[in-house]
């Protein structure tokens, strides 16, 4: 069963940054495709990014592209949501999800993070 933990959300003022890890616990790591999703309150969820098992493809939400950045380290099994100049429009709980390649129905899903950007 592959495990999915999240870490580094937190309450910030709009544009400040924030980087979310998500760690998989897994052998097969770099099998996996790696997406990060997000629901605010309200709303349905939504996926933000996603990178492919190779790295070659990033997939990014219209609304985020340009400020929030997709990463992954393949020897410490983690992928990183790099977020900067955050908007009250970012706040939402944020979940990480793993999946053969990257799809909104993802397999394997973690237990999320919030983050809450406000003045």
């Amino acid at each position: 069963q592959v495990q999915l933990a999240e870490s580094g959300g937190g309450s910030v003022q709009p544009g400040d940054s924030l980087t979310l890890s998500c760690l998989v616990s897994d052998w097969a790591f770099e099998t996996y495709a790696v997406g990060w999703f997000r629901t605010a309150p309200g709303k349905a969820r939504e996926g933000v990014a996603c990178i492919t098992n190779t790295d070659q493809t990033r997939y990014y939400l219209t609304d985020v592209e340009g400020r929030f950045t997709i990463s992954r380290d393949h020897a410490k099994n983690t992928v990183y949501l790099q977020m900067d100049g955050l908007k009250p429009g970012d706040t939402a709980f944020y979940s990480c999800a793993a999946d053969w390649t990257c799809i909104q129905s993802m397999t394997f899903w973690g237990q999320g993070t919030q983050v809450t950007v406000s003045s």
